[in-house]
């Protein structure tokens, strides 16, 4: 399995980094790709990371999930590439697993992607899920799209998707090694 996680500037950095680690424990194999012209990109917080490569550079018909951070600077730049805009849809098409937290399942919303599915949010947001009926729960799984709240539901995001991209003994296995799950 493999995971691409869409690191944009203004990018929610818990959020962001949770799911590239989490995911990696999990025994998936997860490329961090800057959705811009150079690897550097600065979160919310002011913290530079450095990406494993360009989004633009990449297959991403090698992928299983695309997961998209929020933070409103990430949000907004991520909803406003042409080139993640069209991957989003293309994952969404084909069946993939498309994953988005905090602000950013409003990019879901407005490409309509969670038209008809249970889908949740950053409190605030729920407008933008066009045509989605929202709900308060930490993580929702509704056919091919997994969102997430925020910040402090990172690691239950993170969980979930392992339990859907390998099984429930690894994502058990990894809530307790990081003291997560008891």
């Amino acid at each position: 399995m493999k995971a691409l996680v869409l690191l944009a500037n203004g990018f929610e950095e818990v959020e962001g980094l949770t799911q590239v680690d989490f995911l990696r424990r999990g025994g998936i194999q997860v490329t961090a790709a800057s959705i811009h012209g150079e690897k550097k990109v600065v979160g919310a917080h002011n913290i530079t990371v450095e990406a494993d490569e360009l989004l633009s550079n990449l297959n991403s018909d090698e992928y299983d999930i695309v997961v998209l951070p929020g933070g409103m600077g990430g949000m907004n730049n991520l909803g406003g590439s042409k080139e993640v805009v069209a991957l989003i849809k293309k994952f969404n098409e084909a069946g993939k697993w498309v994953a988005a937290i905090c602000a950013s399942p409003s990019v879901l919303g407005d490409n309509g992607l969670v038209e008809g599915k249970k889908c949740t949010c950053y409190p605030g947001f729920e407008g933008r899920l066009k045509g989605g009926k929202t709900s308060t729960d930490e993580v929702v799984v509704d056919g091919n799209i997994i969102t997430s709240r925020g910040p402090a539901t990172s690691i239950a995001f993170a969980l979930k998707m392992i339990e859907l991209l390998k099984d429930k003994a690894t994502a058990e296995e990894v809530g307790k090694d990081t003291l997560y799950l008891k």
